[in-house]
């Protein structure tokens, strides 16, 4: 073999191993990728059966808690326009109340539920996430120009009514 020809099965064995190296790498992001949705985003279909964060704000009256050996919550999570139904197992956040922010990392299911693997309560009635606040102004809940969003107490009566109207 000639010092040419060698030389070439270096590089192409260099090659392949860098080549290997990037893709296993970019498949390991990919697995790892969580993207946000509004349950807007969640009834249109966008999602498949991917993880997701489901963020908005927990409906009035819509908390129902069973017991037994792991504590079940079942509650929906709503932007305004739409609300997914939403199942957890586990014990939920000190701050989770009806009317307050909440983001829930899980799957849609078949039947149209959302079961959340974790669940994260706002911590203040200030803050709200980004993508929050970008779902109130996508459905028309909310314009930045006219003042504050609207309290949390009123978003499941918001389906028909539009800021200054």
């Amino acid at each position: 073999m000639t010092r040419k020809r060698r030389r070439l099965w270096i590089l192409v064995a260099c090659g392949l191993g860098l080549g290997s190296a990037t893709a296993l790498t970019l498949s390991a992001f990919s697995d790892s990728l969580v993207f946000f949705v509004s349950p807007s985003d969640l009834v249109k279909g966008t999602q498949n059966a991917r993880t997701v964060r489901l963020g908005g704000l927990v409906e009035q009256g819509s908390v129902e808690r069973s017991g037994g050996g792991k504590p079940v919550a079942t509650f929906r999570v709503t932007d305004g326009a739409n609300s997914v139904k939403v199942t957890y197992a586990g014990i939920l956040p000190d701050l989770f109340r009806e009317g307050q922010g909440v983001v829930t990392l899980g799957t849609l299911q078949p039947d149209g539920t959302f079961r959340a693997s974790e669940v994260l309560a706002k911590h203040d009635e200030t803050y709200m996430p980004k993508e929050v606040a970008d779902a109130l102004k996508r459905s028309g809940h909310w314009n930045p120009d006219a003042g504050p969003p609207p309290p949390a107490s009123t978003w499941n009566t918001l389906a028909g009514n539009k800021p200054g109207t």
